[in-house]
């Protein structure tokens, strides 16, 4: 009787995941296994970069990538997980109801932009966490041009002053120049309820940051919440108003709503506590991978976080130890000591980090360089060759990005 690895979500960890799995099978010659991988479309969604101009062309096919190594593509959406039952439901492309079966499970869903119920903030604030989304945002910046010139309307509130933040009140200036025209008055502001930008970055490279920000033009509102947002601006818990067309949310990420279907412990953000093996601890034959994990990275303490960086390795360890598991082979444990920091500052250039200290290597124009090689080289996936993909996907390979 066959048998069946089923990943749900088609991410890095996803992708990864499914790859890894079709290298153990291939080395062990085994065909009755099947790799079968559920997700809306077979494209590879690239996230971390859908703060850049063009966000509709951030995604990498993988029909051919997943052909090349005989992973089976599902197009669908996973609504119900059972474990007792070991399988899945959910709808295919064309809104039918399926039930799919299987051995091992990897869930891979990801995570999606916390919006808290704050007055007015679904209506009327964008955001860069998906494609869709940030192609809304792009749209709605190119026509503030038909728009009346108000400082509102050349005003961009970015809320949040963490990493995908940052990344964006640094990219805001130019964009909006390049709409407006290069002598406008055009003004950005974040707003960060920490006293300090960049709060789980640390002090490191807080001042590059800073430095960054000023010089693009950047406002800081710090130690402020917002309270409401409408389609005019923002107001904070203090009473400050900012009068802005456009508002975008960026504090926070929630894992996927699916974790909540795995009977285990989870993080404050969602996240499925996994073991070095990258099973979901209590839940046999169940691994968790990327953002739905919260896995630890070494032996004294850090965990991962939700990040590409730790979701391509993730990827490939729960895959290659579920499939491994299945088979009766060797795992191999997760393991990713070794943790940087690339964060992009717009047209300043970039700031690279090394250590959970965040110790600050290098910065301006060289870091640039980097960010645009991890951006438009490193995260991406292999060209579809066989061996060039099954190689790519060893757990032992571990990539930092």
């Amino acid at each position: 009787m066959s048998k069946r690895i089923l990943i749900v979500g088609a991410g890095f960890a996803g992708m990864w995941s499914a790859l890894s799995a079709a290298r153990v099978i291939d080395e062990a010659k085994r065909a009755d296994v099947e790799i079968a991988l559920i997700a809306p479309e077979p494209q590879l969604h690239v996230r971390p970069r859908l703060y850049e101009e063009g966000p509709a062309n951030m995604k990498a096919p993988l029909t051919e990538i997943f052909d090349a190594v005989g992973v089976k593509f599902v197009q669908g959406t996973v609504d119900q997980i059972h474990t007792d039952r070991h399988e899945v439901t959910g709808q295919d492309a064309q809104g039918r109801a399926f039930t799919m079966g299987y051995d091992r499970l990897v869930l891979a869903t990801g995570s999606r932009l916390y919006r808290p119920e704050i007055a007015g903030l679904a209506e009327h604030a964008f955001s860069v966490d998906q494609v869709d989304e940030a192609a809304a945002l792009e749209t709605h910046i190119r026509n503030l041009a038909h728009q009346p010139d108000t400082p509102a309307r050349n005003t961009i509130v970015v809320a949040g002053g963490g990493f995908t933040g940052i990344e964006t009140a640094a990219e805001m200036p130019a964009r909006l120049r390049a709409a407006l025209g290069q002598r406008a008055q055009v003004r950005v502001v974040v707003v960060e309820r920490n006293d300090a930008i960049g709060p789980d970055l640390g002090p490191g490279p807080r001042p590059v940051i800073e430095t960054a920000l000023r010089e693009l033009g950047v406002t800081l509102l710090l130690g402020q919440d917002v309270a409401r947002v409408d389609a005019n601006g923002v107001t904070t818990a203090d009473g400050t108003r900012i009068e802005s067309n456009t508002v975008i949310w960026t504090a926070g990420v929630r894992a996927s709503a699916l974790t909540a279907q795995i009977p285990a412990p989870r993080d404050a953000a969602g996240r499925l506590y996994v073991d070095r093996n990258l099973a979901v601890e209590g839940v046999p034959g169940v691994y968790a991978s990327g953002d739905v994990a919260s896995a630890a990275t070494d032996d004294v303490g850090n965990r991962t976080l939700m990040s590409c960086q730790h979701a391509m390795n993730l990827g490939r360890s729960a895959g290659h130890n579920a499939a491994a598991d299945l088979l009766g082979l060797e795992t191999i444990a997760y393991s990713q000591p070794k943790y940087v920091t690339c964060l992009d500052l717009g047209a300043w250039g970039a700031v690279y980090t090394e250590g959970w200290e965040r110790e600050v290597k290098m910065s301006g124009q060289q870091a640039k360089q980097l960010k645009h090689r991890i951006n438009s080289e490193w995260i991406y996936p292999p060209r579809a060759d066989r061996e060039e993909v099954l190689a790519a996907a060893d757990p032992r390979r571990i990539v930092v990005a």
